[in-house]
């Protein structure tokens, strides 16, 4: 009977972490923002099983969702709308090319952890700017690493490192 009575108390010291979610923009703002005065024309597609096997084995990077939300820029250039996970959920995602594959802008849709938002740092995603297949960036070599949000830097970069390919070996080639 005493055993059970002590870990009444253990119980109430369980902690939760706190809810976090701001939303900074929707797919729009981000199209504005990163294409302004331009017409974006949905081109959705599907990956198929060798393309995404391909992009795998070109960056070692999982391709979760062969579901590709892209549109073509009118002034040139693509907008993709994506996803990567962060330490416990999904952080939307969107990367703006220009013509030639290049990373023009990246921003952060959504951000829900409770911490580990410095990922929105301007000077964070300005990193990737110019990057592309074959010079893609590569986490504590040319993006840096952002102590407390180790795995949100690191997911992200993997993310656009996975996008970069998915632009060469499956958009670019049509």
């Amino acid at each position: 009977m005493r055993a059970a009575f002590s870990l009444v108390p253990f119980a109430t010291l369980a902690l939760v972490e706190p809810a976090h979610a701001v939303v900074y923009m929707s797919l729009e703002q981000a199209q504005t923002m990163m294409f302004p005065g331009a017409t974006l024309t949905p081109d959705f597609r599907m990956l198929s099983k060798e393309q995404a096997g391909a992009i795998e084995k070109a960056v070692g990077v999982a391709v979760r969702n062969r579901d590709l939300k892209i549109w073509r820029v009118s002034t040139g250039g693509w907008f993709i709308a994506d996803q990567v996970v962060g330490k416990h959920e999904y952080i939307p995602i969107a990367l703006g090319l220009d013509a030639g594959g290049a990373v023009m802008a990246v921003e952060i849709l959504e951000y829900r952890e409770a911490y580990g938002d410095q990922v929105r740092n301007p000077a964070w995603r300005g990193q990737f700017t110019g990057k592309r297949h074959g010079a893609a960036p590569t986490l504590t070599k040319d993006i840096q690493n952002i102590s407390g949000a180790t795995l949100s830097s690191r997911h992200i970069t993997d993310g656009i490192k996975r996008l970069l390919a998915t632009y060469a070996l499956a958009i670019a080639q049509d």
